[in-house]
């Protein structure tokens, strides 16, 4: 990735790329379950990154292959577990509420008094919604709220240790190690729930054009950009995502969101923009490449 693109441009444009793709998974929900798409997804993820990346296992220490099997690991956990969710609450309510693991990440990370302050904000958008009414007034799904809070811990794992993979090894190869770990994750559950149809043609070709947007370009984004940023700042950047959940649920799937919920998830963009104008300037120091 050339120097001269800022990082948080390529955050952005890899929180646009997985929310659009997570919208266009949901849609296949029914064919092959949620379980199904993510073994296609990271399925197909795998031998792309594997093909652009070529990472050779005999040029790495025991401990980095330790620590590409761990990233791979909360990789395939993460993504698993929030299909699970997005199948039974709307997306831009689910990528919020995940977004818990980042925040404290950001929180974490920071040493200014307000931006607990803005944590609270946050965490007052993410109660809202977690609270909110689901279809025809019922509430939301608490198994679906389970499943989005195992893959919020996911998250925050994911950052920490995507940053200490990007200090680890160079350009994409952590990543493509990872993927193939990724992919062992749902591999049972998918085979379980889509069957047969895992081979259509058409799904398959589906598969693929998830795993480009959900995978492929937003994790190689993000591993770049996690060697410019720190943990904390990534963080808080990636809060966007939920606008953009919402924005691509309905565009997509059709999920409109009440005012309340489209009050809560600008309580967490607010805080996120707060501790995001706060931070200092990046400090990471660049991969020898």
């Amino acid at each position: 990735m050339p120097a001269r693109v800022p990082a948080w441009l390529m955050v952005l444009a890899a929180a646009i790329s997985i929310q659009f793709g997570a919208a266009i998974a949901a849609t296949l929900f029914d064919d092959i379950g949620p379980a199904g798409v993510s073994l296609l997804r990271l399925g197909f993820a795998a031998p792309i990154l594997l093909l652009v990346w070529r990472p050779r296992v005999k040029d790495y220490a025991r401990g980095d292959l330790q620590l590409a099997a761990a990233f791979g690991l909360v990789l395939g956990l993460m993504n698993l577990f929030f299909y699970l969710a997005l199948d039974r609450i709307p997306l831009g309510i689910a990528v919020t509420i995940e977004f818990a693991g980042p925040l404290a990440v950001g929180v974490f990370g920071s040493r200014r008094r307000v931006d607990v302050a803005f944590a609270l904000l946050a965490a007052l958008g993410i109660v809202l919604l977690a609270s909110a009414d689901g279809t025809e007034g019922e509430g939301l799904d608490p198994l679906g709220l389970f499943f989005v809070g195992i893959a919020a811990v996911c998250w925050a794992a994911y950052i920490l240790l995507a940053q200490r993979a990007g200090q680890r090894f160079t350009g994409g190869r952590g990543l493509a190690l990872a993927s193939v770990v990724a992919a062992a994750v749902p591999l049972v559950p998918g085979l379980v729930e889509g069957g047969t149809d895992l081979i259509d043609p058409t799904l398959l070709l589906a598969g693929l054009g998830i795993a480009l947007m959900s995978s492929v370009i937003p994790y190689s984004l993000e591993t770049e950009s996690l060697r410019r940023l720190p943990a904390s700042v990534f963080g808080v950047l990636m809060s966007l995502e939920p606008a953009i959940a919402a924005i691509a649920g309905f565009a997509i799937l059709g999920q409109a969101l009440g005012i309340r919920e489209c009050v809560a998830i600008g309580f967490v963009v607010a805080a996120s923009i707060g501790v995001t104008r706060g931070a200092r300037p990046s400090s990471a120091v660049p991969v020898d490449g």
